[in-house]
């Protein structure tokens, strides 16, 4: 007789991102099928859809629980360009940490998530930096200064990472002030 496991929706709902963040890290979004993740949870395929919807809701939900900029703006406005543009530069030579943030980036264009990708820009990046700025134009301003970061990392991706000089962080630190200004 085969040991079974009381039902705990919070519990199985963990399982399934636990395996799906790692399936998703070591294989990308489109090499992972729901059969895979719910496999490795030791969960019903039924469950994947019941919690999360479909694949590209449980990848949206695994981009939750992945970090974000935010800390960059905790100091104050006046040194948040060369904040932004120390880590942009640290982007010209390494991806993202996180190999979730390094799925997404590589598989933004996927129909299947292009609308997760487009809602964690905006809420990880976008938002977050239109929020430090007043005045007038603040959308527009925190969408030239997002643009610059997606450049950089559509640059690496293409022409392979590149190491910033000192020189590569004051030109950035240019870049984002005009952009915020």
């Amino acid at each position: 007789m085969s040991e079974v496991r009381p039902r705990d929706r919070e519990a199985t709902r963990e399982r399934i991102l636990r395996a799906a963040r790692t399936l998703f890290g070591e294989q990308g979004y489109e090499q992972v099928t729901v059969r895979m993740i719910a496999a490795a949870a030791d969960a019903n395929i039924a469950l994947v859809g019941r919690y999360f919807g479909s694949k590209a809701g449980l990848f949206g939900a695994v981009l939750d629980g992945e970090p974000t900029i935010r800390d960059l703006f905790g100091g104050d406005r006046e040194s948040l360009p060369r904040r932004l543009a120390e880590y942009a530069a640290e982007r010209m030579e390494h991806p993202p940490e996180s190999p979730i943030l390094r799925t997404l980036e590589r598989s933004a264009g996927d129909p299947e998530i292009q609308a997760v990708a487009r809602e964690r820009l905006i809420t990880a990046l976008l938002d977050p930096l239109e929020e430090q700025l007043s005045g007038p134009d603040a959308h527009a301003r925190a969408r030239m200064a997002t643009a610059v970061f997606l450049g950089i990392g559509a640059m690496r991706r293409r022409l392979g990472p590149e190491a910033p000089g000192p020189a590569d962080v004051d030109r950035l630190t240019a870049v984002f002030e005009a952009c915020l200004r």
